[in-house]
């Protein structure tokens, strides 16, 4: 039996990956042992437990960005976390470590090198973390979700993607999908989102924009975010939500998706094989745009700047691309041939070489 310790957590962008790669190892043997490290602070605190796994907790050791007090103690507080994680290694019989970045994946990956035991990587971003940086340096392997990331013998695995999305068959759920949304199965949808807590930029775009995507025959399906306080017009065929439950119905029924570009974002999109207008988050180190960039330099996608969204933009850029059905079915191709649902089966498999296999 093999025991694996599998690092990350903090976002969803870390957590995610990583508990789709824990179910892609309990599936493919039961008896493995599929262990969790995290934080208590970060969302795997709830998600872990909740998927059945054991959670083994650090201190959280963030990389200090100035000189400071926190910097100071930093040292110490890192040799503390890395004896944590040793022990756990050694207690649990721990075989090999994967990393998906966050709080918890350095120290993971240095006491696995003390422990000597492999440890893969796995960079979701095309910009990587500097945690991942550092363990890709001495790593046994190095997974990336995009071409192009700088990361020392990085090779490209794709994202471990939610079952939900890998197994999911948008022409089967189209009609229980628009019944879901109150929309017609039958007239194409424009599917907005901007994540959990929306897109301010976005939602103001659709706000002073929404009249005319109906007029040219498309109906919007909006996700404005839980913090958002945008009216809903309560108009026949735009279904204005805070939160979309269902995920996967709201891809099931997209013709064409407007969002942002984080890293899941972009390869549950891609591997749908949906047209998509990315307006990346202009805060942050530009991440999103390199998230997309692939996906644009193939023609599956175009980019909209935060900056120039607005009403105006929408009219005169996304609502023709709306009426193209030609350029739409060959974003659809497009998409289709760089998108991937085998980002799971491709990360164990590159641990399993690394593992000697």
């Amino acid at each position: 039996m093999t025991t694996y310790l599998l690092a990350g957590g903090g976002t969803a962008g870390h957590v995610n990956p990583l508990l789709a790669v824990a179910d892609g190892l309990r599936a493919r043997d039961p008896e493995s042992g599929v262990l969790v490290l995290g934080t208590r602070e970060g969302l795997e605190a709830r998600l872990v437990p909740e998927r059945g796994y054991d959670l083994l907790t650090i201190d959280k050791v963030p990389f200090p960005r100035r000189p400071n007090g926190a910097a100071l103690a930093f040292p110490v507080r890192f040799a503390r976390a890395v004896k944590q994680v040793r022990a756990y290694i050694r207690e649990r019989g721990v075989d090999a470590v994967i990393g998906f970045g966050g709080y918890a994946s350095a120290p993971a990956y240095v006491a696995a090198r003390r422990e000597r035991i492999p440890f893969v990587v796995h960079e979701a971003n095309a910009r990587p973390g500097m945690a991942n940086v550092l363990g890709a340096r001495r790593a046994a392997a190095v997974g990336v979700a995009f071409p192009g990331t700088p990361l020392r013998g990085g090779t490209v695995v794709g994202m471990p993607l939610r079952r939900e999305i890998v197994e999911l068959d948008r022409a089967a759920l189209r009609a229980e999908a628009a019944a879901e949304f109150g929309l017609d199965p039958d007239r194409p949808v424009l599917l907005v989102f901007g994540g959990s807590l929306g897109a301010q930029r976005l939602n103001e775009a659709i706000a002073g924009s929404w009249r005319s995507i109906l007029d040219a025959g498309w109906q919007i399906l909006h996700a404005t975010g839980d913090r958002s306080d945008m009216a809903d017009p309560g108009a026949p065929g735009y279904a204005l939500r805070r939160y979309l439950d269902r995920m996967d119905l709201a891809f099931a029924l997209s013709d064409v998706i407007l969002s942002r570009a984080g890293s899941a974002t972009v390869s549950e999109i891609s591997a749908l094989g949906i047209p998509a207008i990315y307006v990346p988050y202009a805060v942050g180190n530009g991440e999103q745009r390199l998230n997309a960039a692939a996906a644009i330099d193939s023609g599956a996608a175009v980019l909209i700047e935060d900056a120039a969204l607005d009403p105006d933009r929408i009219r005169s850029e996304v609502i023709p691309l709306l009426q193209d059905q030609g350029r739409l079915d060959a974003m659809a191709q497009a998409a289709a041939r760089i998108g991937s649902r085998t980002g799971t089966e491709d990360l164990i498999a590159l641990t399993d070489r690394a593992l000697g296999r």
